[in-house]
């Protein structure tokens, strides 16, 4: 046969095997879909938890990966920002630009499924580590959303606590003020949970009592490494519940999860949920 036989023999052998495992691959994926789409149809408390990964589909940046937020700039802290003008003053220059990529971001497949679960009377709640507000935006309740590190859209004084409407600090921005202030005085930020905050209380708590009571917990876009939001997975799973978990990369909670796809969550959300209204 000569070297060029054998070369191409072997290739094609290798095609074939490539084909063998894609195939493999694929009926894996409708094996697990099928699986969660069942659990989710059972009607139990339905759990969704978010971070960032479901949220880059629709063109928002990360925080952890090469390129992220945190690998363009250190984060200004908490203490900071309370104690040095130069530092709000550089928060807020930070903010404007991050915001307009968030205002111009419009929900992706993933979260439209979410909604949709919601539309269709299965889901509890979505328990999520995002900021951006596009589960809102997707047609989630408010009430049905917990908000971990809080809400990018909401501007909020750090003394009086009273909400301020973010039309009010894009024109004093607008206008030159560099690092807004309340009129009581105290310092406007951003309703985010900031480096060296302190997490909400009310927020956590119900988060980790709904993942307690949880009969199916699916993790969506995290790589659950951030305290204590990425305990509630594990709440679940010692109080019975099924486990989920669709994300790029791995996480540590991989070994005990009882369904894991690692892919990008838009159209893996969507054919579970096209698998749910078909059961």
């Amino acid at each position: 046969m000569g070297d060029y036989g054998f070369r191409v023999a072997d290739c094609r052998l290798k095609k074939a095997e490539r084909m063998k495992q894609t195939t493999k691959d694929k009926e894996m994926m409708k094996e697990k879909i099928a699986q969660i789409a069942a659990k989710i149809k059972e009607g139990g408390n339905n759990v969704v938890f978010t971070g960032a990964g479901i949220s880059t589909e629709s063109g928002i940046p990360d925080y952890r990966s090469q390129g992220g937020i945190w690998d363009k700039y250190r984060p200004v802290y908490f203490d900071e920002f309370m104690s040095s003008k130069a530092a709000r003053t550089e928060y807020w220059r930070r903010w404007v630009k991050d915001y307009q990529v968030i205002v111009g971001a419009q929900p992706n497949p993933a979260h439209l499924a979410l909604a949709k679960l919601h539309e269709i009377g299965l889901l509890r709640a979505v328990i999520t580590q995002n900021v951006d507000g596009l589960h809102q935006e997707s047609g989630l309740p408010d009430e049905k959303i917990i908000e971990l590190h809080g809400n990018t859209r909401r501007i909020r004084c750090m003394s009086c606590r009273q909400i301020i409407p973010i039309e009010n600090v894009q024109q004093r921005l607008t206008a030159g003020d560099p690092a807004p202030e309340c009129e009581c005085g105290g310092y406007l930020k951003p309703d985010t949970i900031s480096f060296g905050q302190s997490m909400p209380v009310a927020e956590v708590e119900k988060a980790a009592a709904l993942s307690q009571e949880s009969d199916f917990f699916m993790v969506v876009g995290s790589t659950l490494l951030v305290q204590p939001a990425a305990q509630m997975p594990i709440y679940a799973k010692d109080n019975g519940a099924f486990l989920a978990i669709i994300n790029l990369s791995e996480t540590p909670c991989d070994e005990i999860c009882d369904a894991l796809i690692r892919q990008k969550a838009g159209k893996v959300l969507q054919e579970i949920v096209k698998a749910v209204e078909k059961l």
